[in-house]
């Protein structure tokens, strides 16, 4: 791991124009060829910020750190008030609106099948134990 940044410096000390050691905290998660990682990071939280953030967790939780913060950060960009919350609300949207499209296709079969099934003479059909007669699991 050393030799990947004592020849080049991280993509965080490039961009704060500094020397890169060997205990430099960022190196590890910020390689040379990402520098837009480290800019997103440090354009929403700041590269002191990040240095707390990173010197408080533990060293096997950092990478994890990093990428989660990367992530808010570039979503952040992109919308600037409700940065990844705003993203997942459409989601759980989108996921709501597919649910609600699941039932209603599932009573129009279940209307069909009745339909089907009385048409032909069978008389009343018990569909309680059919695969697609379920209880939904969000509420409406």
């Amino acid at each position: 791991m050393t030799s990947s940044y004592s020849n080049s410096p991280c993509a965080a000390c490039k961009f704060l124009r500094r020397k890169c050691n060997q205990d430099c905290i960022f190196a590890p998660y910020f390689p040379p060829e990402e520098p837009h990682k480290f800019a997103n990071v440090h354009k929403v939280f700041g590269a002191s910020n990040v240095s707390k953030i990173l010197n408080e967790v533990l060293p096997h939780q950092r990478e994890d750190t990093v990428n989660s913060l990367a992530y808010e950060a570039e979503a952040r960009i992109k919308d600037p008030v409700y940065g990844c919350v705003g993203f997942i609300s459409g989601l759980q949207r989108q996921l709501l609106g597919l649910q609600k499209e699941l039932d209603a296709t599932n009573a129009d079969l279940i209307q069909f099948t009745i339909q089907g099934s009385s048409s032909l003479g069978l008389g009343h059909v018990d569909h309680s134990h059919d695969f697609y007669n379920y209880p939904s699991n969000f509420e409406q």
